[in-house]
């Protein structure tokens, strides 16, 4: 084998290690697209043919000129650029994305047009994110142009300031200054307040300003509560606000017959200029006695919300409670037929009047008698009945009981031993005394009638109380006029006792 050059075997390893290289047009190429797509991708920051990631669409009614790659902003940070713009009808759609540091987006997001400060140029993008309590926004969601806002444009202004526009705010601004510097005549002055008669109208909107401070407090009130008790109800209120003029919009032939209609009851109004003019003198007075009024029902609110809140599990019972109470009206129906409770609700109707006249003749009549008898029963019958009888038979107690006691024993004297029924036992007395007395049938022809006689085996103790006549009758007296009587004034009569001259002598 024979051996190569030494030159010859270096050449050839030259050229078999750096064999390929790449020709001009391919390098011309590369350097072409590095120093092209290099600088795109740089100032564009997005990749061809893929997606912008989240992406929102607004609609305004006029976008502003807004350029492409305009900041979008919330709460002055930046947080996605417009993509595109295009025209959506007599509107203009703007596309722009939103990064991860403005996520999420709510469904009532609002969107508005402003413009940049003077060394920025153009136009941004500001976005309200929407309420934490509205469902989030898909990408690619529109917010519609109720919830857009654009900023005002100097040559719109200019525009809409033409020579008749002009001309009518020059007439406009001096009817304005007419008004205010008028003075009033008689006729005018007729239907006015004292306080403005005479007056001018800036001297009248002068006098106005003493009312300034409370119109300015309640004022302040009522912006107060516009605000909401919650974060972000007032922008819910403009939300809904623009769903609302929106839904308007969408109803243009409905909304033009609510015009007419409209026109038509101011003018009905207007006929009524005299009336309307004493209801708004009278409002203030109204307005005033209303105040207290609110202030009273606004101290009652709290104790009805937590009437309201007790109440709530009541008012879950109530379905159950009606499907429970439909037998009962079932059978209350008929009872209130006029068969059943009509029929005597007629009776008691009829009645009535009679009813009315017995009750006015009781309070008349009736009524003085009672109490009359409640009188004498509580200020003379009671007193004399809780009285002690002190004498050798007293009880100790009331007198009023020794009378029942006295029902007792008869009952007790009637108790029935045989067949012959209930019936008094009675048996006569015995013994050698002889007893007589007067006889209780009183004049009688014969002495020997006028007295009754008796025997007894023991001489009577007396008798007490002491039997007199009869009280003499005064029937113009009232009875709780009469002193209580005292049962124990007077001494024991001894009355009965055995005389030696009737001794044996037969009754």
């Amino acid at each position: 084998m024979s051996r190569m050059p030494e030159r010859d075997t270096r050449q050839s390893a030259r050229r078999g290690r750096f064999s390929w290289r790449p020709s001009n047009v391919a390098i011309a190429i590369v350097f072409i697209l590095i120093f092209t797509i290099g600088p795109y991708l740089a100032f564009t920051k997005h990749v061809p043919f893929t997606s912008y990631g989240y992406e929102v669409h607004a609609t305004f009614a006029n976008s502003a000129n807004i350029a492409k790659n305009s900041p979008v902003r919330i709460a002055g940070v930046e947080v996605g650029k417009v993509i595109s713009s295009e025209r959506d009808g007599d509107a203009t759609k703007v596309t722009f994305t939103v990064d991860g540091a403005g996520r999420p987006i709510h469904d009532d997001a609002f969107a508005a047009i402003r413009p940049r400060i003077f060394l920025e140029g153009n136009f941004f993008v500001e976005l309200d994110p929407g309420s934490p309590s509205a469902p989030e926004m898909d990408s690619g969601g529109t917010i519609p142009v109720s919830r857009t806002s654009t900023a005002v444009q100097l040559d719109e202004v200019l525009s809409a300031l033409q020579s008749p526009v002009r001309a009518d705010l020059s007439r406009l601004l001096e009817g304005i200054g007419t008004a205010y510097t008028h003075k009033p005549n008689a006729a005018e002055d007729a239907t006015q307040l004292p306080e403005v008669k005479g007056k001018t109208g800036a001297e009248a909107l002068n006098g106005a300003f003493k009312y300034g401070a409370d119109a300015g407090r309640y004022s302040a009130q009522v912006t107060n509560a516009l605000l909401g008790t919650e974060q972000r109800d007032l922008s819910r209120l403009v939300a809904g606000a623009g769903r609302t003029f929106g839904s308007f919009a969408s109803r243009r032939s409905d909304l033009q017959g609510l015009i007419d209609n409209f026109n038509v009851f101011t003018g009905a109004l207007a006929t009524q200029s005299a009336n309307l003019s004493t209801t708004v003198n009278l409002l203030a007075p109204t307005l005033k006695v209303a105040n207290t009024s609110l202030v009273a029902l606004n101290r009652t609110l709290p104790p009805l919300r937590t009437y309201a809140i007790v109440l709530t599990p009541a008012v879950a019972e109530l379905p159950g409670l009606i499907s429970a109470s439909k037998p009962w009206l079932e059978q209350t129906r008929p009872l209130l037929s006029g068969k059943e409770a009509g029929g005597v609700a007629k009776l008691l109707q009829e009645s009535t009047p009679g009813l009315a006249g017995a009750a006015q003749a009781g309070l008349s009549s009736a009524l003085p008698q009672l109490n009359r008898l409640s009188l004498c029963t509580t200020q003379v019958l009671v007193p004399t009945a809780n009285q002690t009888i002190n004498d050798q038979f007293s009880t100790g107690g009331p007198n009023y009981r020794e009378f029942l006691y006295t029902l007792t024993n008869f009952a007790g004297a009637a108790q029935n031993y045989d067949g012959n029924g209930p019936y008094v036992r009675a048996q006569a007395g015995g013994g050698n005394l002889l007893l007589g007395g007067a006889n209780p049938l009183g004049n009688l022809d014969t002495v020997s009638d006028q007295i009754v006689y008796s025997r007894s085996i023991a001489d009577p103790i007396g008798v007490q109380p002491q039997v007199g006549g009869m009280p003499p009758l005064k029937p113009d007296v009232r009875c709780d006029n009469n002193p209580v009587p005292d049962l124990n004034g007077s001494p024991l009569a001894q009355i009965g006792t055995a005389s030696p001259s009737l001794a044996g002598v037969n009754p």
